[in-house]
């Protein structure tokens, strides 16, 4: 019987590292020994060009697949909203864990003065086009920056650059307990899909790591991103997108909302279903069909067009 550590690749980022850290210890708990192995990722080291001009598919995934397939390790530790919805062949989802904070986080460093009127001018930076797309429908007169790095490099961006604010995931900040105390909430920005959420991904051969995973993964977790993933999948496909959705699990009934937005923000189609849970398995699908059939077709032809020029 293999009794060898479970090697988990992660990134080196200090949230990454954390990510990785958790399913660390709860595969310990489950009495496997595990060893982290920190590998660079492409998205890591090119901290400049914006996130869209990157072929960003994979971008902060692309490094950890080529060493799980070259057995260097023997499972890969990503935040679920960075994987491809398509993952490479030979390698499979082993487990998400139990989703934290999916919202996202509006880091302001004066006031918040620029939010109380839709016509007021300010700097507001992100790399993400979704984020970007979603806050200039709401703002249309806002400046956009192009924002990259790990949470600490941003947080320095945003208090050297003259920016009024910056967004972030509520969940990528708040786990490495560095959320200041100048932030608040945007609860009525509708996060990437699947984020908040950790993913642990092995290759289908390796039968004992799966089974080691078994006991990490958080069914409804698994399936609201799945839904939300399937709905990312329809309608286009990755993080070069601005397309939204979130489902969750409330007293047996899966809560859904979903959005494609133009990349300027000044289009939108949205949806919001309720089904019980027995009956949500091809949510994700069926939400971003009905989508594309109210107008979202026009819109994912325009990005598309867009994105070849």
């Amino acid at each position: 019987m293999d009794t060898s550590p479970i090697r988990i690749g992660t990134r080196e980022s200090n949230l990454a590292i954390w990510q990785a850290t958790q399913v660390k210890e709860l595969l310990e708990r489950e009495g496997i020994a595990a060893v982290l192995v920190p590998i660079k990722s492409e998205g890591d080291i090119d901290l400049k060009t914006p996130l869209y001009d990157m072929g960003v598919q994979g971008v902060f995934t692309r490094s950890l697949d080529i060493a799980l397939l070259n057995y260097k390790i023997d499972i890969a530790v990503h935040s679920m909203k960075d994987v491809p919805t398509q993952l490479p062949e030979g390698l499979g989802q082993a487990a998400v864990l139990k989703r934290g904070p999916v919202n996202d986080l509006l880091v302001y460093k004066n006031d918040t003065e620029f939010l109380a009127h839709r016509d007021s001018i300010a700097r507001v930076a992100t790399s993400s086009i979704r984020r970007i797309a979603q806050w200039l429908n709401k703002y249309p007169k806002h400046e956009m920056q192009n924002l990259r790095g790990n949470v600490n490099t941003r947080l320095r961006k945003l208090a050297e650059e003259p920016w009024d604010a910056a967004i972030f995931a509520q969940a990528g900040v708040e786990r490495i307990h560095l959320r200041p105390e100048k932030s608040i909430v945007l609860d009525w920005m509708l996060p990437a899909p699947a984020q908040g959420a950790i993913m642990v991904v092995a290759r289908n051969e390796d039968i004992r790591t799966l089974e080691s995973c078994k006991p990490l993964n958080d069914p409804d977790t698994a399936l609201c991103t799945k839904i939300e993933r399937d709905f990312l999948r329809t309608l286009l496909g990755g993080c070069s997108t601005p397309i939204s959705a979130l489902a969750e699990v409330e007293d047996g009934d899966l809560y859904f909302r979903g959005q494609l937005l133009s990349l300027d923000g000044r289009q939108k189609v949205e949806i919001e279903k309720i089904l019980p849970l027995e009956r949500a398995d091809g949510l994700g699908r069926s939400a971003a069909e009905e989508v594309l059939g109210n107008g979202g077709q026009a819109i994912a032809d325009s990005i598309r067009k867009h994105s070849k020029v």
